[in-house]
């Protein structure tokens, strides 16, 4: 492996763990918990793991020792700066524990374990892969574990490989199905532990016990960078508005921190527009009058931040997409009809002519790339794909088309020149940010206590995030505390509740505080890239978001 200089010099970077890890530790339990809501079905879908208490570990001068154990662990779902620290913390808190014990990683994300794909994780291998981004060390995928044949499958390696215990890593859907898996073992009898790790860069994975999810630090650095880059340019160039796409399609936390860290002119947050029911048309509203208003200062300029899934939150879009996915279901006849037309044109006056009138109406509306991307562009059960939707080029075409009609009328004598940008894929694999690099070792390293005690049905958890790193308190959350019964592909099935931004949180809160001054005058903040090395104001900081949150 060829590594960069930064590589290398990151691969002696030694992360900080809280005090309570770094010798003995004792354990505290708290009170007994409950589902966050739907106790009753939760609690019999998951007898043998409900109610269990929160965990807290102490530093204690008692010398205790644990047997050697074999560790599996498994990457769930997309990339996050920071699982290899987490596998790291894995690897050095089993061998604190005792030295014996072996670390096995399974290869492809979860299909690994029920295709017994794996390797042994030794010294060797986990010291290329130190304070690195990526997930390259064992790979990850989607396959989801969800039948008693996958869990059969699964036991049979690990029993193989005298694995005592499982960590899975990733976000709300991969450590739902790992407490899944953790009440079929214990059921089971089969003395296999299941730990979780929480992974999502989108944010939407926390709690008040799961103050953050790891990667949401990094990713929205890394944004917030080239955010910065491109306000600067902005401000240089004096004649481009910028629409810029950031990735979060279930909920607007990576939107709502780039915007803390950078201040730019217009910020939409989804479950903003969701909770006022917006229109498509009163959100253009919104943003031609911010930028009549710049360019009437003489800023013909700007900065506007869209999340990813904010279609999805617009009620006249949400229910255009529902009957689009009914009317061109595969196989359907309409569908069929709708292929055998050989122009576009047709295509969409077709569509425009089967859909209920509100819904034609905004079909009709959307510029033809954007209708052309509904109708077309469709995953294989038939689908819109809505993570595909240009929405930053949707809402871009129609302030234009909007302005163009105003400047006709003599109301706008302004220029709007457009850029388009999506940052997605550019933050998931960045090499992690110190707060990052520590939290996730301590994930790894603390979930190494939770297998020593017996734990299982556990998601790791170290809180108390804002205080310097020796300050964080390390535990452990039943992953049962986190669910609900919500509406899946027909059925009601147990899932983690996604956190979405709260109207009421702070950070909410001071975005509305700000954001008309940060409309009209140009307030924007470069943050620059991450810093790595130098004064702990700089280097060790957490989110604003996690900041404002937990003010005291």
């Amino acid at each position: 492996m060829t590594i960069s200089a930064l590589q290398a010099e990151r691969a002696k970077y030694q992360p900080k763990l809280p005090n309570s890890l770094k010798s003995s530790v004792k354990l505290v339990e708290g009170e007994k918990t409950q589902s966050v809501a739907d106790q009753n079905d939760i609690e019999k879908l998951f007898p043998n793991t409900y109610g269990m208490p929160l965990i807290a570990f102490e530093k204690t001068s008692e010398k205790k020792q644990y047997a050697a154990v074999n560790v599996g662990v498994i990457l769930s779902g997309g990339q996050a700066p920071g699982g290899h620290n987490v596998i790291s913390g894995i690897f050095d808190g089993i061998k604190n524990i005792n030295p014996e014990s072996k670390l096995y990683g399974f290869l492809g994300g979860p299909g690994g374990l029920v295709d017994h794909q794996y390797i042994e994780l030794t010294a060797t291998i986990i010291d290329e892969f130190r304070n690195t981004g990526g997930f390259d060390i064992i790979g990850s995928g989607r396959t989801k574990l969800e039948e008693s044949a996958q869990f059969d499958k699964g036991a049979e390696i690990l029993k193989q490989l005298n694995i005592k215990a499982l960590i899975v890593i990733g976000g709300d859907d991969s450590n739902t199905n790992a407490c899944v898996l953790a009440e079929y073992y214990a059921a089971k009898n089969t003395g296999i532990q299941v730990i979780g790790c929480p992974k999502t860069i989108d944010g939407d994975l926390k709690n008040d016990m799961i103050e953050t999810s790891f990667g949401f630090d990094t990713a929205t650095k890394v944004y917030a960078e080239l955010i910065g880059n491109v306000e600067r340019d902005a401000t240089s160039a004096k004649k481009y508005w910028h629409f810029i796409k950031l990735m979060g399609r279930s909920a607007s936390h990576i939107g709502l921190e780039c915007a803390l860290q950078t201040q730019p002119n217009i910020t939409l947050i989804s479950e903003e527009v969701a909770e006022k029911k917006q229109t498509l048309g009163e959100i253009v509203d919104y943003m031609v009058n911010i930028i009549a208003k710049r360019a009437a200062n003489g800023e013909n300029f700007g900065v506007a931040l869209i999340p990813e899934g904010l279609v999805e939150f617009v009620p006249e879009m949400k229910a255009l997409i529902s009957e689009l996915n009914d009317l061109l279901a595969e196989g359907s006849e309409t569908e069929q009809k709708f292929k055998s037309f050989s122009s576009k044109t047709e295509g969409r006056a077709f569509v425009a002519g089967i859909l209920s009138p509100t819904s034609a109406k905004v079909y009709t509306s959307l510029p033809n790339g954007i209708a052309d991307q509904l109708t077309l562009d469709r995953d294989p059960h038939g689908n819109v794909q809505v993570s595909l939707i240009e929405t930053e080029k949707l809402l871009g075409e129609m302030v234009k088309s909007q302005l163009k009609e105003m400047k006709k009328a003599g109301k706008f004598s302004g220029k709007l020149g457009t850029q388009y940008h999506f940052f997605g894929y550019e933050g998931r694999c960045a090499a992690p940010s110190n707060f990052d690099a520590d939290y996730c070792y301590s994930l790894g390293y603390n979930a190494s206590f939770l297998i020593a005690e017996g734990k299982t049905g556990y998601m790791s958890s170290v809180r108390n995030l804002t205080a310097p790193a020796a300050e964080w308190i390390a535990g452990g959350v039943p992953i049962t505390m986190m669910m609900n019964m919500e509406q899946r592909h027909g059925h009601q099935k147990p899932v983690i509740q996604k956190a979405l931004v709260e109207l009421d949180s702070a950070p909410y809160k001071y975005l509305v505080a700000n954001r008309e001054k940060w409309a009209i005058e140009t307030s924007f903040v470069y943050p620059g890239p991450i810093q790595y090395w130098g004064p702990s104001e700089v280097c060790d900081q957490p989110t604003k978001t996690i900041l404002l949150e937990r003010a005291k």
